[in-house]
């Protein structure tokens, strides 16, 4: 009888179990996935690559909230930003204390193989006889020769002759604030105009300008970029990278008594902590989703020259590489993002 008894209670158990509805996804339950709305090109793109896949292939309700890299971060660590694409991990204070906390986390690698410094046009220093421009500097090799005044005339700023011009990133990217310290640690400031533009587009419009008219430019730049992929471009020499080094130009109150090299680059996508607990089907897709750095270099170009936005060039991405984003999602999301192209 008591078996008997067991066995009934296990059987209405298991009846009840498979009634129960399975646990709801982070999508269905109707929450919205909020991106950082990076403004630089290839922030941009993956961005809308990401967007796209979550909202045909897994059902999700996206939006993106403008800004600038800082203020996403720390939107990011307060779980108003779930998913910053483009995390570019040991840049920025904001991004390391918020990890210490463990409110955020990183997950995967958007991309592998990238590099950020200061660059100059290779004719500045090798010249380019099609276009026939003599080599303007061909001694330059490194940051410890821009003080020379040769260089400082050759590189003047247009609105402070006297000096030359340095063209940074954008006030309130986490790169600025690395270069102004750089300029600093060179002592260089007492030479360079400090110039940030006020977007990415028109830090990308004036080296554009600048290679096109074959003038001399020295810039902060990195990759991927559309430019790096159109323009032959040289990274200047800077003395090598160390962690004492790194941690004194990117705090606020650090030191400028030494500058060094950017550090290899470690790029990977910047989540909320909450949120990768709360949606481990969509965190799954990010581990996975490694764009080949060739192939966003190229989506950045076709940007650039078809003069689109991020939008565009996910969905014609999407469309033309399925063998690679394919991987990164389940059989039927690829099967349902297919659909929805």
């Amino acid at each position: 009888m008591r078996l008997l008894a067991t066995s009934l209670a296990l059987g209405t158990a298991t009846l009840l179990l498979a009634a129960a509805p399975a646990q709801a996804s982070y999508c269905s339950d109707g929450k919205t996935v909020m991106f950082a709305g990076i403004d630089w090109q290839s922030g941009d793109f993956i961005t809308e690559v990401m967007k796209t896949i979550f909202t045909k292939g897994y059902d999700c309700q996206v939006d993106a909230i403008p800004g600038n890299s800082v203020t996403l971060e720390q939107a990011t660590a307060n779980n108003e930003v779930q998913i910053f694409a483009e995390e570019w991990l040991g840049r920025s204070d904001v991004w390391n204390e918020a990890t210490a906390a463990g409110k955020v986390l990183a997950i995967g690698k958007t991309f592998e193989g990238a590099a950020e410094g200061w660059f100059v046009p290779a004719y500045v220093i090798t010249g380019d006889a099609e276009r026939g421009i003599a080599p303007m500097a061909p001694d330059l090799k490194s940051v410890d020769q821009l003080a020379d005044p040769a260089l400082v005339a050759l590189f003047k700023d247009p609105e402070e002759p006297s000096k030359g011009r340095f063209l940074n990133c954008p006030s309130g990217w986490t790169c600025e604030g690395v270069s102004t310290a750089k300029l600093e640690a060179y002592k260089l400031t007492d030479s360079y105009v400090n110039f940030r533009p006020g977007t990415g587009a028109a830090l990308d419009a004036a080296i554009a300008s600048a290679y096109l008219q074959g003038e001399p430019l020295l810039f902060y730049y990195w990759s991927p970029t559309a430019a790096m992929g159109k323009f032959d471009l040289v990274q200047l020499e800077e003395p090598a990278y160390s962690d004492e080094c790194w941690t004194q130009l990117t705090s606020a109150d650090g030191s400028r008594d030494q500058g060094c090299a950017f550090p290899s680059v470690d790029v990977s996508y910047g989540v909320n902590a909450t949120f990768a607990a709360e949606a481990p089907e969509l965190i799954a897709v990010l581990e996975k989703a490694n764009f080949p750095l060739a192939e966003v270099n190229g989506s950045l170009a076709y940007m650039t020259d078809n003069e689109v936005d991020g939008e565009a060039a996910a969905l014609e991405f999407l469309k033309a590489k399925q063998d690679i984003w394919g991987s990164w999602v389940s059989d039927e999301a690829r099967a349902k993002i297919v659909a929805g192209l």
